[in-house]
Order: C-alpha cells, then sequence, then structure tokens
C-alpha cells in the first residue's frame, strides 16, 4: 500500500478513523497488516501443511461465497475469496459511548465514510484506553470484539481466523452480511446500514439452509429468531422507559438512581442470554443494539413487498438509500 493509497484509505475506511495521528497509525498499520497476511484460499487449500479442519472450513467458506453472489444476488468480486491468521480472538475492538443520560450514541465523523455510531481498534489495549477517556469525561461505554468488518469494497476483505471456525449458519451468516454492506452503504446513517445488513444475512440464511436441505438447522434458526425477539422486547422496553427518564426534568441523583434501577431490571431479565453474558448494560449498550436491529422489520417488510426478489428489493432499498434523511423513514409500514 503506497502512502496516496494509505491516505484514501484512512478518509474511505469503514471504520471511523484518522482524528489523530495515532489512530490514523493504527487503522493504516492494522489494514495493511491484515492484508499482508492474506492468501488465496486456494493456495491455502493445497498447501499440505494445512490442517484439514481448517481446509475443511475454507471449502465450506469456498461454497457460501459462490452462493452468495450467485443466489443471493451479493457482490461478486474478491472479497472473502483469501484467508488471513491474525492469531488473536477479534479482528478489532469497537468502544461505543452515550452520554449518561441519553441514548445515542456519539458519532465520530470522516469525509468519505461519515458519521458512525462507534471507534474501531486493532489492538484491543488501544481500544481500552479510549474507553477509559470516555467514562472520565462522563460517559457510559461499551467495549465489544469485533469478528469481521468491511471495507466496503474498497479492498478484497479476507476470510479470518476469528470467525472461519463458526459453526456453519453463523460463517454463512457473516459472509451474508458483510457482503451486503459493499452493496448499499449510507454515510451518516449506521442504523439504516446495519439493519439492512442483518435483513439480508437472515433472509440468505434462510434460503442457504433450505436449498441444502438442511431442515433441522433451519428450524433452530427460526427458534433463534423467536428468542431474539423476546430479549429484543426486553430492550426496546427499557429504551422506552429509560427515554421517558432522560427527558424528565428531576436532579440528576434521583435520574441516576431511577436509571440503576432499570438496568439492573433489564440485567436481570438479560441473564440468559450468553450474547449479554458478561456486558454490563448501560446507554451505550442500548445504543449499539439498536443499530443493528431498528430497521430489520421494515426491511424484512420491503422485501416481502417485492415477492422476495432480491434484486427488486435491492433496488428500492439504493433508492431509499439515496433520499434525503428525512424521507428515509420509516421506510415502510410493517403490520406490528
Amino acid at each position: 500500500m503506497t502512502m496516496r493509497s494509505a491516505l484514501i484509505f484512512c478518509a474511505a475506511f469503514f471504520l471511523p478513523g484518522c482524528e489523530t495521528l495515532s489512530y490514523y497509525a493504527q487503522a493504516v498499520g492494522g489494514q495493511m497488516a491484515l492484508m499482508a497476511r492474506a492468501q488465496p484460499v486456494a493456495t491455502v487449500i493445497a498447501d499440505p501443511a494445512t490442517p484439514q479442519a481448517l481446509r475443511e472450513r475454507l471449502e465450506l467458506a469456498r461454497s457460501i461465497r459462490d452462493y452468495a453472489s450467485r443466489e443471493l444476488k451479493l457482490p461478486d468480486n474478491g472479497s472473502y475469496r483469501s484467508y488471513a491468521d491474525l492469531g488473536r480472538p477479534y479482528v478489532v475492538w469497537n468502544v461505543v459511548a452515550a452520554p449518561e443520560f441519553s441514548l445515542e450514541a456519539l458519532q465520530s465523523c470522516f469525509p468519505v465514510a461519515g458519521c458512525v455510531s462507534y471507534r474501531g481498534f486493532f489492538a484491543r489495549e488501544n481500544a481500552e484506553r479510549h474507553a477509559a477517556r470516555l467514562r472520565a469525561e462522563g460517559h457510559d461505554v461499551y467495549l465489544y470484539g469485533v469478528p469481521a468488518y468491511s471495507t466496503l469494497g474498497r479492498f478484497d476483505d479476507p476470510l479470518l481466523s476469528t470467525f472461519i471456525r463458526y459453526r456453519d449458519a453463523d460463517l454463512a451468516r457473516l459472509i451474508f452480511h458483510e457482503l451486503a454492506h459493499q452493496l448499499v452503504y449510507v454515510k451518516d446513517d449506521s442504523t439504516f446500514n446495519e439493519s439492512f445488513a442483518v435483513a439480508v444475512e437472515r433472509e440468505g440464511l434462510r434460503r442457504w439452509l433450505g436449498a441444502a436441505g438442511r431442515g433441522a438447522e433451519l428450524k433452530d434458526f427460526f427458534a433463534s429468531l423467536d428468542r431474539s425477539r423476546g430479549y429484543a422486547g426486553e430492550i426496546e422496553q427499557a429504551r422506552a422507559r429509560l427515554g421517558v427518564l432522560y427527558r424528565q426534568r428531576i436532579a440528576h441523583d434521583a435520574m441516576r438512581e431511577k436509571k440503576r434501577a432499570e438496568y439492573a431490571a433489564l440485567k436481570k431479565a438479560l441473564a440468559t442470554e450468553p450474547r449479554f453474558k458478561d456486558a454490563e448494560p448501560n446507554n451505550a449498550l442500548l445504543a449499539s443494539f439498536a443499530t443493528y436491529t431498528e430497521l430489520v422489520r421494515e426491511f424484512e417488510f420491503i422485501l416481502k413487498e417485492n415477492n422476495g426478489n432480491l434484486e427488486a428489493f435491492y433496488a428500492q432499498v439504493k433508492r431509499y438509500a439515496a433520499s434525503e434523511p428525512s424521507n428515509r423513514g420509516p421506510l415502510s409500514k410493517p403490520s406490528r
């Protein structure tokens, strides 16, 4: 990567960055290191030193990747046709922050990628330092590991050791999700982007499992969606109550006490959900959750309106994406 391309990358990178020299350095350096490790999938599979278990995962990933372009009409390019072993559990660590009495995530804004509701770091210690600064400023903070991210087609994103050993269904969902970001990306609208990608991953997985005759896994998939709707309902109710609370004109000490009570109740309600096992519910966590779920049902309704025709669905979503933000939502009026 030349210095010029690094500068372009810094301005265009899907993860927010370049606000400081140190962030610029870790963003560019992290991406360069990742790409340097990538090898064509065919090369890794053919290497006698490649463990058989990894070879099988790569062969599966290759078939999923082909399915994504052939059947789901997702971009057909070099992404997820190479593999990189990173030697760590996550590719980046994201930090989300929200004010003490707000459910809106702080935004980081950059020239090409626009405003996004989190910051990503290739090293956990850098993410933790950033999180500590935000906490010291009085914000609620949520830090979590990320197995994959999309460079929006500006680079050929590789398969990574951070997710290649996922269950078959989860591996497929992740690939579909990240390719969806390459298809549609709206500057300054993380909720639109992530909700669209979640809707695509769900529909893609439903079709992939169905086409493969994996009925038991398809049944498990629908059961997991039912469970997720259950805890999503708990979170939505908590968000609604907290939204009312934060609009009240009461002393901050009284508001903090009511806030603590709300989050204690939410933590109890989410105690059986593995996803939230080690998380401490706060404004930042709720903001992050909303980013990925708020518009999913609307996108699913649009797909239904188009009789499941993915190309028509994508075309309609792109029209919404090109419209002014004030005309973008609500996307539709699905039955609740």
